[in-house]
């Protein structure tokens, strides 16, 4: 980050800062009266916002921007991958699709070890095996059947014309291929698209996609059967068997997306609307708002070592009811009700020392009060009076690094979000039990946390962000920059961010997140602080008025906001 964003990012993070500085810190967010559309990638948020600018509704937005991230946001946006959709439509209604990605038929619990019993490194990963069984065509074809407005093909066309004319690509788009470089290179079919010559592309280059522009027209024409069915399911079959991975025909034509309740719970007098098991990101996200809404914060201070203190230690004992008790709610019961309740959050307070940090490897299952990099984000308002928040992913930035070759579909590497081994961690070091035990046809778990806040039945805030297991701290942050400290939208986005997961024991801050005072206070009280991770990328909208608290003038108003740290993407109203 340099420029005007490093010189944001700071004046925002300083610690002994007063929330007046915040205010002159960030630039406005983007402000319409007819809807705001935010994404990763500009071009996509200009699909977006040309939708509702043409009478669209959020859904038809969502399933567009959909479509056309995965021609131009390769590194994540994605027809291999899966994901979830929290909505909330303007009749009042709050509906969650799971598209997220299975484990082939084929797949066992012991399929990335080795003989010696230990996991394989790189086998969950890297290659066919890696895959699973890619959810995102019939997720977004869900959406547009049960509650879209406008024809298929229409929603379509921008992405097929991306795929099949190219586009240019600027620096941020660059980074993403200049990230992984060589990884892209080792597989022909990937290489052929994203390393012509041997080398990625760069800023400036055009990145044309012409076998994935016939695979977006066969679903243009045929829906959720061109994916599935047909060529496309063809080349898919026979990609996966040569490379050495297990889908197969029956797991294609088997796959189907599910409507399912989403999580809620209430906080500071607002409704928190997300996402349910398979994703771990609503229940806790609701978990930690929970145990915090019992601790003054506004009065403590933004980032005042006591402050942060809690929320570290909230997250820490949240983490731990992640890693053990959530899975598939097709194959395990997930205990939601005792972990949703304000009962257990006052007892997750209670075991909470104000004086000192907890040490993880002591708070685990079955000790009480616990019984027995990548993604992308997009958030879409309508001036209808429906949102939508959807999170869908390829897991790690390009996926498994391999593409089905003759469809330019990028392939997920999703299968290494289950429990390859109890104890090992994962990609995101997360430390996973039994529940999440790989089975076939069964759900990864998930952390993505696409989150709808409410006010008196009508949406004020639609958010969620990529960043693996940093993706429900991440909506924690903003939610409490914006309810509890008072901040726009955007200055909630910029503002810097730390992260707990309870294993490994360390707390990573970004820089200029905390004073060295503050810094040297939480060492003091055990606290074990690290590096930063890659960053995030929150989008974000707020609705009504710029802050929550701001007296309502003149017409509903959406304000939206773009993560400055990967420099790229938009934000955008019709």
């Amino acid at each position: 980050m340099r420029g005007p964003a490093l010189c944001r990012w700071f004046l925002v993070s300083a610690v002994s800062v007063h929330l007046t500085l915040a205010s002159a810190a960030s630039v406005a967010p983007a402000v319409s009266d007819r809807g705001m559309v935010v994404t990763a990638q500009q071009l996509a948020t200009q699909v977006g916002a040309d939708v509702l600018a043409q009478g669209g509704n959020a859904v038809d937005a969502a399933v567009a921007v959909g479509y056309a991230l995965a021609v131009v946001y390769p590194a994540a946006g994605n027809l291999g991958g899966g994901g979830f959709m929290t909505l909330h439509l303007a009749d009042g209604r709050e509906t969650f699709i799971d598209f997220r990605e299975k484990a082939p038929l084929g797949a066992t619990a012991d399929m990335y070890l080795g003989p010696d019993g230990n996991v394989v490194k790189g086998r969950s990963t890297v290659g066919h095996l890696a895959v699973g069984v890619p959810g995102t065509v019939a997720g977004l074809e869900m959406a547009l059947a049960r509650f879209g407005t406008k024809p298929r093909a229409a929603l379509m066309a921008p992405a097929i014309r991306f795929a099949d004319r190219g586009f240019v690509l600027d620096e941020g788009d660059a980074r993403m291929f200049q990230v992984v470089g060589d990884a892209l290179k080792a597989d022909p079919a990937t290489a052929a698209i994203f390393a012509k010559g041997g080398a990625v592309p760069k800023a400036g280059d055009r990145l044309v996609q012409k076998d994935l522009a016939a695979t977006l027209r066969r679903i243009a024409a045929r829906g959720s059967d061109g994916f599935y069915r047909g060529p496309v399911a063809e080349a898919l079959v026979a990609s996966s068997t040569a490379g050495g991975g297990l889908i197969r025909h029956a797991d294609l034509r088997g796959y189907t997306a599910q409507e399912r309740k989403p999580v809620e719970c209430d906080y500071r007098g607002y409704r928190i609307v997300s996402a349910p098991p398979p994703s771990s990101g609503g229940v806790v996200v609701c978990e930690i708002l929970n145990v915090l809404e019992g601790y003054p914060l506004k009065d403590l201070g933004y980032r005042s070592a006591q402050s942060v203190h809690y929320q570290i230690e909230a997250m820490r004992h949240a983490y731990v009811d992640r890693n053990s008790y959530l899975g598939d709610p097709d194959f395990v019961t997930n205990p939601l009700e005792r972990l949703l309740d304000k009962g257990y959050a006052a007892k997750v307070r209670d075991a909470i020392d104000p004086a000192r940090a907890g040490v993880s490897k002591d708070i685990r299952p079955g000790v009480p009060p616990h019984e027995g990099t990548n993604t992308t984000h997009y958030s879409i308002a309508d001036r209808f009076g429906n949102a939508v928040a959807v999170t869908y992913t390829l897991n790690e930035w390009f996926g498994a690094k391999v593409t089905a070759a003759g469809t330019g579909v990028l392939l997920n590497n999703e299968m290494d979000d289950f429990t390859a081994k109890r104890g090992v961690p994962n990609a995101y070091g997360l430390v996973q039990g039994d529940a999440n035990a790989i089975a076939p046809g069964k759900r990864p778990l998930s952390s993505m946390s696409p989150t709808i806040v409410t006010r008196g039945g009508k949406p004020v805030m639609v958010l969620g962000t990529p960043g693996g297991s940093r993706i429900i701290t991440t909506v924690v942050h903003t939610i409490l920059n914006v309810v509890d400290y008072g901040m726009d939208i955007q200055e909630a986005v910029d503002a810097p961010r730390f992260h707990q997961q309870w294993l490994p024991d360390v707390t990573s801050v970004e820089p200029f997140a905390l004073s060295p005072d503050t810094q040297r206070l939480l060492t003091e009280m055990g606290h074990n602080l690290g590096k930063p991770h890659e960053a995030n990328h929150v989008a974000a909208i707020l609705i009504g008025t710029p802050k929550l608290d701001a007296a309502a003038s003149g017409p509903v108003r959406f304000y939206g906001a773009n993560d400055p740290r990967r420099r790229s993407g938009l934000a955008k109203g019709p």
